[in-house]
């Protein structure tokens, strides 16, 4: 479970714990300022960890 902890303090919490709720299909709503989506290779990283433990689509 290292990678998926790892995908999930990619960035300041909670945006990449949000973002992985959202793509699972759970809407939690977007981030609020000062808070903002996560970098591209975050959210790749994110989708990594997802796909990884059979929670997501691979896409």
């Amino acid at each position: 479970l290292k990678d998926f902890c790892d995908a999930m303090f990619c960035d300041v919490n909670p945006i990449p714990v949000k973002t992985a709720m959202n793509l699972l299909g759970w809407d939690v709503g977007p981030l609020r300022l000062p808070l903002c989506d996560p970098t591209e290779a975050g959210l790749e990283k994110i989708k990594a960890a997802l796909e990884r433990r059979g929670l997501a689509a691979k896409t």
